[in-house]
């Protein structure tokens, strides 16, 4: 069913749309802890400490695969919001095109690779075997997984969040019925947990294609199937920085988890129930930052971009405010929570340790995901990608082996390691410089498709970035801006992202006041604006103290409708 986001409260449309979201995260986040949960009251530390190994290693892939998938939710919901039907079936044809020998290539190289993949783990002996049963049965139902997390990517592109929540609410039912059939009463062990989890996504695919079947939700034509280079370049271009940022994420908790595993048994146990907890706790905050990628998405589809803000602003409030209850809660219930999973009191007790000092991450991340969604929805997630590399670099891994090291009696800095990191990436956006390349042509802009040519001269000189139009923008010079001569633009710029390795020297902007000023048009209609600007400039006693910065937000990447299109004109300044 799909759902226009771009109206009404804002407020409303973000917890309607997320509280359906969570659910289904929380559903799915059951899968693993209820695998680890009967696991350890049937199979004791050993199973229990095998299936949270190679769960983590499938809560992975998967989140990489979600990730991947953004890049679809992000690319439906601006067609969406656009109104550009045929954009959104392209989107949803070349997704299928791009995942399905995705799933199988993964399936066949990581079935190969499932030795080797325990040993990297440093999985306690006693956990070796179970592990790799766990993993030879999970590695077959990538596809499934693949599947189901694709449909949902398209789902919620539409605005339907709760279909999503429907089909792994069934999913799960049958996934806790088939670990105690497989765990308790046949007796299978981590094995047993495998097939609990493979069988029931592979019921969740089922039920999600029987209702897309149904509804028709969207139909498809044989063209839309047919690889397209600026669909699929669209895709890739958020959903990859976004995924290689989640696997990076899940391999600081892997080499955590390989730090852990080298204190023992019991520390070992102990940093896979706390993973899973934090895992369900961190529902809030991962629900938060796909609610506002795809309320985003559709709102900068629409030519909304204030209310794609609103959005971001919404995301943060809400995150955070759950994030400060959970710290104060879990100081006094973290061993109770550690309980749960094992009756081992030495495992409950270092998990308690672990537990009080990780869970300030659930704060700090609240943050850290409301800015990676709302980059991920603006078509910039390789700037969330460069923060998170950064922490995890620079802070997470090097903290988590330092406090080891330092403390080998406590778990507590360990930790508190997990949440330095994301406190490092918040810190991190706010400093990261402003680069721009100079292209240095002048310019008069009388068509909307006249920055087309530029562009493409450009994306050939600059084989090692993604260049597109809007990345490339326009300036009028201090000197005109103060004569009041907009005739003509005095120079084009490029913009890059983070990933993009461009040829040549470029302009590092400091931070400066600016007065700025979005419009529902183009480039030929900004004169009028400038005067607007350069009137409220001199009525508030100020000067430019630059160039102009105009680049359009909605242009043809996203519409051919040019009455839809969206321009910003950014003017430094300083007092006169």
């Amino acid at each position: 069913m799909e759902t226009n986001l771009t109206t009404g409260s804002v407020g409303r449309q973000l917890i309607g749309f997320s509280l359906p979201y969570l659910l289904s995260y929380l559903l799915q986040t059951l899968y693993g802890m209820a695998d680890l949960f009967i696991v350890g009251r049937y199979e004791g530390v050993a199973g229990m400490t095998a299936v949270a190994v190679g769960s983590q290693v499938m809560h992975m892939l998967t989140v990489m695969i979600v990730g991947l998938a953004m890049g679809t939710t992000v690319s439906i919901a601006r067609a969406i919001g656009a109104d550009d039907r045929p954009q959104a079936a392209a989107a949803t044809g070349n997704t299928v095109t791009l995942f399905l020998p995705l799933s199988l290539v993964l399936t066949v190289g990581l079935l190969l690779l499932r030795r080797p993949i325990t040993a990297v783990m440093s999985t306690p002996e006693a956990a070796v075997e179970g592990t790799i049963r766990y993993l030879t049965i999970c590695f077959p139902g990538i596809p499934c997984i693949t599947a189901y997390n694709t449909l949902s990517a398209i789902f919620r592109g539409m605005g339907d969040s709760k279909s999503p929540m429907i089909f792994i609410f069934i999913a799960c039912l049958a996934n806790i019925a088939l670990d105690y059939l497989f765990i308790g009463a046949l007796h299978l062990g981590p094995a047993g947990a495998a097939l609990g989890t493979s069988l029931s996504q592979a019921i969740s695919v089922a039920i999600s294609l029987a209702v897309i079947v149904r509804r028709r939700t969207m139909p498809l034509a044989k063209a839309d199937l047919r690889p397209q280079k600026p669909v699929m370049d669209a895709i890739l271009k958020i959903g990859i920085p976004i995924s290689v940022q989640d696997g990076f994420i899940q391999i600081s908790f892997i080499v955590i988890t390989v730090i852990a595993n080298g204190r023992g048994l019991t520390d070992a146990a102990a940093v896979g129930i706390v993973e899973k907890i934090i895992g369900f706790l961190f529902l809030v905050p991962s629900s938060m930052l796909s609610a506002v990628c795809a309320l985003g998405a559709q709102n900068l589809g629409a030519g909304k971009p204030e209310r794609a803000k609103q959005t971001l602003f919404w995301t943060i409030g809400l995150a955070c405010g759950f994030g400060a209850v959970t710290v104060v809660a879990v100081q006094f219930l973290a061993e109770a929570l550690v309980g749960l999973f094992t009756p081992d009191q030495a495992a409950v007790l270092a998990g308690g340790q672990y537990l009080r000092g990780y869970i300030w991450d659930s704060f700090f991340a609240g943050v850290q995901f409301s800015f990676s969604g709302y980059f991920c929805a603006c078509g910039r997630s390789g700037l969330s990608f460069l923060h998170i590399f950064l922490s995890i670099v620079c802070v997470r891994i090097p903290g988590a082996y330092l406090t080891s090291r330092l403390f080998p009696q406590t778990l507590l800095p360990m930790g508190l390691a997990n949440a330095a990191g994301s406190l490092f990436s918040i810190c991190a956006r706010w400093i990261c410089p402003c680069r721009l390349f100079w292209l240095g042509q002048t310019l008069r802009i009388t068509d909307c498709s006249q920055l087309e040519l530029p562009t493409i001269q450009l994306a050939r000189e600059q084989t090692e970035a993604l260049i597109f139009l809007g990345k490339i923008g326009v300036s009028v010079s201090e000197e005109h801006l103060r004569a009041g001569d907009f005739s003509q633009y005095d120079g084009m710029f490029l913009a890059p992202d983070e990933e993009d390795q461009v040829t040549g020297e470029p302009i590092c902007l400091p931070a400066s006041a600016c007065v700025r000023v979005r419009f529902g048009g183009s480039h030929l209609q900004s004169p009028e604006r400038y005067r607007r600007l350069m009137d409220y400039i001199r009525a508030n006693h100020l000067q430019p103290d630059g160039f102009s910065r105009e680049i359009t937000l909605i242009d043809y990447g996203l519409t051919n409708d040019t009455e839809k299109f969206v321009t910003e004109i950014t003017i430094p300044v300083r007092e006169a």
